[in-house]
């Protein structure tokens, strides 16, 4: 590896008077280089920003590491995301300003910094060139559609309520996420946190939470794009999203052509393994990523002609066969949009039960019950804590409960493959005023093995928009129209395309208590009786894009 000098702790003025710490690693030769600028609100003094500076100062280029306003040894008070935009200006502008730099600069992160990213190139800093935006989580309830943050969202507030990491060992999350009220689950976890009390403060989309929204507006960010994630991301839905509305509605020509997509087979900590749970990808599922990101930068910061603009704008991974590919658009144009509707005889219950998914549509079929006890949530499988929720999971044995339905097909008669966005058209009833609904797509191999491919829910109150509740008419029979989110799967001849419906996927969202009341405060709670419509006049079904052979 080439020479670094590297600069500590530089403080860098924001243009309230706050200074912000950042750590420069430069070329050891002297002159004028473009700058790569991470923010991270992770601590930027550990070693794997070391290594990330020194790659990147030995291939040409100026790596900051800065710590956010209120994290590690910048000053001032940490808001999440709250002044990261103006914050991201300055600190670019800074950076364009210095001996060192040839005044082009680039952004780098993932997460958090992922998303900081796009709140500040909606402020247009005049320096600022190309973005290579990793994870980044969407606007308020895009994700996590439920009009408050999910319980493991307090791990994370957790983890960032002080100036340094704090260890998630010695807190038994698990019991902690069923703490009731919501607002106080943060004590449960040893510390008041005010600023997961801020977010108890808005149920529901409004104006605190508009103030912190980017995907309306595309049409301000004027550069090109490097957008990354992984089908297993937990929060995937937003990088597809994104380059999506950046190609459509960029805010010039040149951003709109130079949009790039990349989609492997990982969790939210991207590129770090071929294996997820019980699953391996194989050998070609890890990339020269660095290389990836390089490739971009040396075109949009040193504008070197490598290339770029004439290769494919989208490369995904392509799960079951295992094979990377590139493509010309997304979603793809060629796919078939497929409806799989659900049957049964009445008694889908469980994996054991009588539901079947099929193309054939629906005739007069008897509906589906089930009762939701929010005191024995259906489970989301998942590790305790934020890093990472869910994954390739084996659904089997928890699809022995009667809570759940399970709809799948007969076993394929050849390879089929799914890329896309998935959706799904469900036609229920409640007992409750107030409820939710969760699907989950999954790949039933022929071990028995219920492999979830991605997943999404509804909360009936915000069935019409985020920003508006309504009560349910109890009995009455509803149309929801669930985002399932994207994924790209070869289901293998002999697999089984499955559904699963239930009214809860705990702890990844909060438990809903079925009583139509506050969602931060509510501690009562009261059992649901669910009914599951799929007949003629209500023809419940998911919309899968399948791919036709080659």
């Amino acid at each position: 590896m080439a020479p670094t000098r590297t600069d500590f702790n530089v403080r860098v003025p924001m243009r309230d008077g706050v200074e912000l710490s950042a750590d420069i690693y430069r070329p050891q030769e002297e002159g004028q280089y473009p700058v790569i600028l991470a923010r991270t609100p992770y601590v930027k003094a550990n070693e794997r920003i070391v290594e990330m500076g020194q790659g990147w100062a030995g291939r040409g280029y100026v790596f900051i590491a800065m710590d956010v306003r209120g994290r590690g040894d910048s000053d001032g008070e940490f808001v999440p995301y709250h002044n990261d935009a103006l914050d991201g200006y300055d600190a670019i502008e800074w950076a364009a300003a210095q001996p060192w730099s040839n005044g082009n600069v680039g952004t780098i992160g993932g997460s958090y910094s992922g998303r900081i990213q796009w709140l500040t190139a909606l402020t247009q800093p005049p320096h600022l060139k190309a973005m290579c935006a990793m994870v980044s989580p969407s606007d308020a309830f895009v994700e996590f559609p439920t009009g408050v943050h999910g319980p493991m969202n307090v791990c994370w507030y957790h983890m960032t309520s002080g100036r340094t990491m704090h260890p998630t060992k010695g807190v038994d999350w698990m019991q902690v996420y069923q703490h009731l009220p919501l607002r106080t689950m943060d004590e449960a976890a040893g510390q008041v946190m005010p600023k997961w009390r801020d977010e108890m403060d808005h149920e529901g989309l409004d104006d605190w939470h508009r103030e912190l929204s980017y995907q309306d507006k595309f049409d301000r960010v004027t550069v090109p794009v490097l957008h990354i994630s992984g089908w297993y991301d937990d929060e995937q839905i937003g990088t597809p999203l994104n380059f999506r509305g950046m190609v459509e509605g960029g805010g010039t020509p040149d951003a709109r052509a130079n949009q790039k997509l990349l989609m492997g087979p990982w969790g939210h900590g991207i590129n770090s393994t071929s294996k997820l749970g019980e699953v391996d990808f194989g050998p070609d599922a890890l990339i020269d990523l660095p290389g990836t990101q390089q490739h971009f930068f040396d075109r949009w910061l040193k504008g070197e002609e490598n290339g770029l603009e004439t290769e494919a704008p989208v490369r995904i991974f392509v799960m079951g066969e295992n094979t990377w590919r590139d493509e010309q658009e997304w979603p793809l144009t060629r796919a078939q949009l497929t409806s799989y509707y659900l049957h049964s005889g009445g008694k889908a219950n469980s994996r054991y039960g009588d539901g079947t998914l099929s193309t054939q549509t629906p005739g007069q079929e008897p509906a589906d019950h089930y009762t939701y006890d929010p005191a024995r949530p259906f489970p989301f499988l998942t590790e305790p804590i934020s890093n990472q929720i869910g994954g390739p999971d084996d659904y089997a044995a928890v699809q022995r409960r009667d809570d759940v339905l399970v709809y799948a097909s007969d076993p394929l008669e050849a390879d089929t493959e799914v890329t896309g966005p998935i959706r799904l058209e469900l036609f229920a009833a409640s007992s409750a005023p107030d409820t939710d609904f969760m699907a989950m797509l999954l790949d039933v191999h022929p071990s028995g093995f219920a492999q979830r491919l991605t997943d999404s829910m509804v909360r009936a109150r915000f069935r019409h928009g985020m920003d508006k509740q309504e009560l349910l008419e109890p009995g009455k029979v509803e149309c929801y129209d669930i985002d399932l989110w994207n994924t790209s799967q070869v289901f293998q001849a002999g697999h089984r395309i499955a559904l699963q419906i239930s009214s809860s996927a705990f702890p990844k969202y909060d438990r809903n208590l079925n009583t139509g009341g506050s969602l931060a405060d509510g501690t009562e709670m009261q059992q649901a009786q669910q009914t599951i419509y799929h007949d003629e006049q209500h023809p419940s079904k998911v919309i899968l894009p399948v791919i036709p052979p080659s």
